[in-house]
């Protein structure tokens, strides 16, 4: 556990598995608030990380040991969500060509899969989903677009993401969807949080 600022810690998961440490992430994150000890503000998982935000009431001492319990799992509700999505993205022929699938395979593959919200970043709503088969994945690409339009439906590396506004942005695009990410006048303001179970629909 480490101090990162007045009232601010971070707990690192050294799991060699991204995705199982991202979980016990979301478990701790999911405990402390089940706790709702005195004084948290919030705990926001990463890849590998929680970073907790707390007031001068929150006692620290809760947090240790809780990057080494095997116990800390997932938990907590678990919404989900169908995505309407159409496979009309910029890099599919390539990113279909380089896996050596036909375009009908590769979009049967990903709306047969269900994905879970690992943690929010880059922008405003934008989620990083886990759950692309390995076979599936396909790295950055070389040099990012200056632009990719509001609603694509991205790959890179393990991930899957929705741009939620036009952005700059790297991945490769291999549809579209139909889905407001983030709106600042609702509560909470992004569609999905962390835990959340992601189904795409064609």
């Amino acid at each position: 556990m480490k101090v990162v600022g007045e009232f601010a810690w971070l707990l690192e998961f050294g799991d060699a598995d991204e995705r199982q440490a991202n979980e016990r992430a979301r478990g701790v994150a999911a405990l402390l608030y089940g706790l709702r000890p005195e004084g948290l503000v919030e705990a926001v998982p990463a890849a590998r990380s929680l970073f907790v935000q707390g007031t001068p009431r929150f006692d620290a001492g809760l947090l240790l040991g809780l990057e080494t319990n095997p116990r800390a799992s997932e938990g907590g509700p678990r919404r989900e969500h169908e995505i309407p999505v159409a496979a009309d993205g910029e890099d599919l022929a390539e990113v279909c060509g380089a896996l050596g699938l036909s375009p009908t395979d590769f979009w049967k593959t990903v709306l047969g899969g269900s994905y879970v919200v690992g943690f929010l970043g880059f922008s405003p709503g934008f989620a990083y989903l886990y759950g692309l088969p390995r076979r599936l994945q396909r790295p950055r690409r070389p040099k990012p677009r200056v632009s990719v339009p509001a609603g694509s439906l991205a790959m890179a590396g393990p991930y899957v993401g929705i741009y939620p506004a036009a952005m700059p942005g790297g991945w490769n695009l291999i549809g579209s969807a139909s889905a407001v990410l983030f709106d600042p006048r609702k509560s909470p303001p992004t569609l999905f949080e962390p835990g959340d179970v992601v189904r795409f629909v064609g």
